[in-house]
C-alpha cells in the first residue's frame, strides 16, 4: 500500500508546490512508482509537470464530486514512475459544494482508495490555506511535509497548523504523523537564514529534516517549462537537494538503510 504523504502549510510561498513536484519526481528516479495530486485550485503542479489544466476533460474536482472515476482522472507525465491526479481552477468550488455533506472530510480518502494499492507514494500538494479541501488532505494521509521558508517570520502560522494537525489526529485521522518539517529558500550566505535553521532545529529537534533545499535559479526556472527540476537539469543543486530529501525519507521509513 502506498504511503500518502501531504505537503501543507497555510503561509503562501514557502515551497509547497516545488517539493511537491520535485520530491515526487525525485522518488519517480528512484524507480518508486509515485501519484502526484494537485489539490490547489492555483493548479501550479499540474502546469509544473507540463499539464495544461485548460485541456483537462476531468481533474479532482470531478472524483471529488463524484462525478468520475480517479482512474479516468489520472495522467501519465513524461517522467517514468509518475502519474499525475491534476487540478483546474474549478477546484475552490468543492469547499462550498462539499460543506453540507455527511462525513465531508473524507472525500478525498474514498477518492484515494481504490488506487492507493498501486503506488508506492502518493503525494499531495496542498492549498495555502486550511479550508475543508486541505483537512480532506490531511484526512487521506499518512503523514505531512510541512515546508518552512528560512526568513524572518519562518514560524509564523506554524502553531495554527500544527494545531490544526493535532485536531485531525484526534478527530478524524489518528495515523496522521508529521513526516518532517522542511527549510526552504535557504541561502547560507545570510546569516538570518543560518540563524532561523539553528532556531528550528533547536525548538523542533528530530521533526526537522536534515536536508536543506537551497535557493536555486534552476529550480526557480523549471516550472516556466513544465518541468520538475530534475528533468530540467538533473546536476544543479535544486536537484541534488531534492535527492538527498528522497533519500532521507526512504531512511526515515525504513525502506533503505
Amino acid at each position: 500500500m502506498g504511503k500518502i504523504i501531504s505537503v501543507a502549510n497555510q503561509k503562501g510561498g514557502v515551497g509547497k508546490t516545488t517539493t511537491a513536484v520535485n520530491l515526487s519526481a525525485a522518488l519517480a528516479v528512484m524507480e518508486y512508482k509515485v501519484l502526484l495530486v494537485d489539490a490547489d485550485p492555483q493548479a501550479n503542479a499540474t502546469s509544473g509537470v507540463g499539464i495544461d489544466p485548460e485541456t483537462l476533460e476531468n481533474s479532482l474536482y470531478e472524483c471529488l464530486l463524484g462525478q468520475c472515476k480517479i482512474e479516468d482522472c489520472l495522467v501519465e507525465s513524461d517522467m517514468p514512475n509518475l502519474d499525475v491526479l491534476p487540478t483546474r481552477i474549478d477546484l475552490v468550488g468543492a469547499e462550498v459544494e462539499l460543506v453540507n455533506e455527511k462525513r465531508r472530510e473524507y472525500f478525498m480518502t474514498n477518492v484515494l482508495s481504490s488506487v492507493k494499492d498501486k503506488y508506492d507514494f502518493i503525494l499531495i500538494d496542498c492549498s495555502p490555506s486550511l479550508g475543508l479541501i486541505t483537512v480532506n488532505a490531511l484526512t487521506a494521509s499518512n503523514s505531512v511535509i510541512i515546508p518552512i521558508q528560512s526568513e524572518y517570520f519562518a514560524l509564523e502560522g506554524l502553531g495554527k497548523l500544527l494545531n490544526t494537525v493535532r485536531i485531525i489526529q484526534t478527530r478524524l485521522n489518528p495515523q496522521l504523523t508529521i513526516e518532517g518539517l522542511l527549510i526552504t529558500m535557504y541561502d547560507s550566505r545570510l546569516r538570518l537564514a543560518r540563524q532561523v535553521v539553528e532556531d528550528v532545529r533547536s525548538h523542533f529537534k528530530q521533526m526537522v529534516f536534515d536536508t536543506l533545499i537551497y535557493r536555486n535559479t534552476k529550480l526557480a526556472e523549471a516550472p516556466s517549462c513544465g518541468k520538475s527540476v530534475i528533468m530540467y537539469d538533473a546536476d544543479c543543486n535544486g536537484s541534488i537537494n531534492y535527492m538527498n530529501l528522497a533519500s532521507e525519507i526512504l531512511k526515515r521509513n525504513n525502506i533503505i538503510e
